[in-house]
């Protein structure tokens, strides 16, 4: 798969979690993935998905910087948001936040296989708070 071709993929991926289809990602993530180090099923990949969508109903991934080469993706998201529930143990203020993620793929036969995920947490932490 060519560069251009492994982005064409993950922006389609990434709609798919705009269109709330979180549960129909087997297109795009394999059977099992290691997210942050941690072994899941697809399932439970997808579960951590919808838990963030469920806490922040207004989600949505906008993709800021994308860089795909060979089997890797490397992608900066912003989220400006309001959290209804509590996100990465942090309880909602009713403010509207600005965060982004930084995360990295690594796809295998043309389908997620791992994932590191770096999400600005102390920047959202401060706006809940002041």
């Amino acid at each position: 798969m060519t560069g251009s071709e492994l982005e064409e993929r993950y922006r389609r991926y990434i709609a798919r979690l705009n269109d709330r289809r979180v549960h129909e990602l087997e297109d795009f993530v394999h059977d099992e993935v290691v997210y942050n180090g941690e072994r899941l099923t697809r399932a439970g990949y997808q579960d951590l998905i919808a838990e963030a969508v469920a806490a922040i109903p207004d989600l949505w991934f906008d993709i800021r910087l994308l860089v795909a080469s060979g089997d890797r993706v490397a992608c900066r998201l912003l989220f400006e948001c309001t959290p209804q529930r509590t996100f990465l143990g942090l309880e909602p203020s009713g403010k509207r936040v600005s965060f982004c993620e930084h995360v990295f793929y690594e796809f295998r036969d043309g389908r997620i296989a791992e994932v590191w995920s770096l999400i600005d947490r102390s920047a959202l932490a401060a706006q809940l708070a002041g």
